[in-house]
């Protein structure tokens, strides 16, 4: 067997660079490239490796660590997990910069590889600029704080280690049930270390992700569970579009006369124009899905991990008598809420339990009554949605001028704040993957970032996205990285003065207006913030718009654009849609001088016994 001599970097970046896996029958390359920003600690190795190897393994700049990161898991998701990409930093802040966004990834399942620079394995130099000292373990690291959010995390001290480090690392970033975060921390001085490696480390090597099927046993209690029920509700998670199974899961519901309901990941799983599409279920659900999981007997969760906000912190799935069959790649998620198991993947499991279910159907009249509360939610929602000439509109006015203006192959791409609420309720989605939502981790400052994560996923969509201004304030960097790569974006930018949904939420547990919207913050003076500025700065074009109709009419201008459009738009941070959605669990203080608080205390605990 013949071996190559290259330096530990290099090794890396070559072995990344020979890794395929299959999109649509074509062989393409898993890694669509590496985003780097380089310092001390990988400037040196890694740079010069990644120089060596652009053609085949393209490097990206950002202009933040966790942004640049973002804007990788956002495009593994939008690839269904499929494709991925890899980051790499300096030792220190670099580094740690990247933790928010590996935490991100660790909630939401999504592969990406995070290679941090680390500090000399020799220690000759320590301690070296950025070295995080213990006073009472010399092997402690910064990279140390990614160890708790990471599938697989690994110190790679010798050039040789990189050989079983990238086998571990490839066989959890390819992995549908173990799918996350991987992170190889690179000391400095052994990226430049050489080593004479195996020439067949380097093969081309083919990466398919394994569908696994179901146990017979659990498949034949399932399908007996689902043939005795007579009010069965589909919740469609985001391993539904993982597993590219958006199409068999309409057909398995037709079939068999199911409802439809999408937590935030699962949204886009059916159109909305789908008779069987309910929408958003769970605290930020829409009226149709919460009535009919209230009422059903049997949820069949296909692809979902059933956070709090999807089972309104137990109080709506937990907390009705419906039993719980849950269809998962993942053995750890099957086990909850005392659920019937179902470990398979999505796609080859409905596959499975259609053919076990024969002609079996729900009965005509929770067909019909799918129907109705379809029918009325759609009526409800367009109060909300509607044309305004409000000289503050709501968050929903916003999102249903963004919507008219739209065309169903749009990607809308938001995060945090209470937009994702409005947008889970009201968006109407059209094609799969156009709704990319960040909601596991709800992490301001992914919006931009991952809008631009997206674009390189899905470069023939248009990739819409909706930030307020707070969000936009904690990471807008990629403003320019968008600009830079000629990869344009449409950012609808709501200004209603600072964190408008904690502020809800706060004078919702009783407490008074306090240090969320900029006005009720200790101030000298309220900045004068020009946001078009700011985004022209950066190369975008941006204007801003004084109405509803004139923010429609800019979206769809906006089309056109060849670079970045950002389009401003004041919004009154007080109201949000009051119809649908669910409680959720905040605990509220036992013991204070309000009033407020003393009586949001006795709503709280009235709704914990529902739990």
């Amino acid at each position: 067997m013949g071996t190559i001599r290259l330096t530990a970097a290099q090794a890396m970046v070559r072995f990344l660079g020979a890794q395929a896996t299959e999109v649509d029958g074509a062989t393409v390359p898993l890694f669509a490239g590496c985003w780097a920003i380089f310092g001390h600690g990988n400037v040196s190795g890694m740079g010069e490796a990644l120089h060596g190897a652009r053609d085949a393994l393209p490097t990206f700049r950002a202009h933040n660590e966790q942004g640049m990161a973002h804007a990788a898991i956002a495009f593994a998701k939008a690839s269904r997990r499929r494709r991925m990409m890899a980051c790499t930093s300096s030792i220190g802040p670099g580094a740690t910069n990247m933790v928010t966004a590996c935490a991100l990834a660790h909630v939401n399942r999504l592969p990406v590889l995070l290679i941090p620079g680390d500090v000399f394995a020799s220690r000759t130099p320590d301690p070296v600029l950025q070295q995080v000292e213990s006073f009472g373990d010399g092997t402690v690291s910064a990279s140390d704080c990614f160890r708790p959010v990471s599938r697989y995390f690994d110190r790679i001290t010798r050039p040789e280690q990189i050989m079983p480090a990238l086998e571990r690392a490839l066989a959890v970033l390819t992995d549908p049930a173990d799918c996350g975060p991987v992170t190889l921390s690179f000391c400095q001085d052994v990226q430049a270390e050489a080593h004479d490696y195996p020439e067949s480390f380097f093969a081309m090597r083919l990466r398919r992700i394994r569908r696994p099927a179901p146990d017979a046993d659990e498949l034949a209690a399932a399908a007996a569970a689902l043939r005795d029920a007579r009010r069965p509700v589909i919740v469609a998670g985001g391993g539904v579009l993982y597993a590219g199974a958006e199409r068999r899961l309409a057909a398995f519901a037709e079939a068999h006369g199911i409802p439809v309901v999408e937590t935030q990941a699962g949204k886009s799983t059916l159109p909305d124009t789908h008779p069987h599409c309910m929408g958003a279920v769970g605290v930020t659900g829409t009226g149709a899905a919460n009535a009919l999981v209230a009422e059903a007997d049997l949820l069949v969760a296909v692809g979902t991990r059933l956070a709090d906000f999807t089972t309104g912190s137990t109080s709506l799935i937990g907390g009705t008598p419906a039993r719980v069959l849950m269809l998962n790649v993942q053995a750890f998620d099957v086990g909850k809420f005392g659920a019937l198991p179902l470990v398979a993947d999505a796609l080859v499991g409905l596959d499975a339990l259609d053919a076990a279910l024969g002609d079996a159907r729900a009965p005509a009249a929770w067909a019909g009554r799918m129907a109705r509360e379809k029918a009325a939610w759609d009526d409800t929602a367009a109060g909300f949605t509607g044309p305004t000439d409000a000289a503050l509109p709501s968050d929903a006015q916003v999102i249903g001028a963004v919507q008219r203006a739209g065309r169903p192959t749009d990607v809308v791409v938001c995060a945090a704040g209470g937009l994702p609420g409005e947008l889970h309720k009201l968006w109407k989605t059209g094609d799969a993957l156009g709704y990319h939502l960040e909601y596991g981790y709800s992490c301001m400052g992914y919006e931009i970032a991952g809008g631009l994560g997206v674009k390189m996923a899905l470069p023939d969509r248009e990739v819409i996205v909706m930030v307020g201004d707070g969000s936009y304030l904690m990471l807008n960097s990629e403003i320019a990285t968008s600009v830079m790569l000629g990869l344009k974006l449409t950012i609808v930018l709501l200004d209603n003065g600072g964190y408008g949904c904690i502020n809800r939420l706060q004078q919702e547990c009783g407490g008074a207006p306090f240090n969320n919207l900029l006005a009720d913050t200790r101030h000298v003076a309220l900045p004068p913030i020009d946001f078009v500025a700011h985004a022209r700065s950066l190369g975008a074009e941006a204007r801003k718009v004084s109405s509803v109709a004139e923010l429609e009419e800019a979206v769809t201008a906006a089309r056109a654009g060849r670079v970045t459009q950002l389009i401003l738009i004041d919004t009154d941070a007080g109201p949000s849609t009051g119809a649908g959605g669910h409680w959720w669990d905040v605990a509220v203080p036992e013991v204070s001088v309000r009033d407020e608080v003393g009586a949001a205390r006795a709503r709280y605990e009235a709704q914990q016994r529902r739990q």
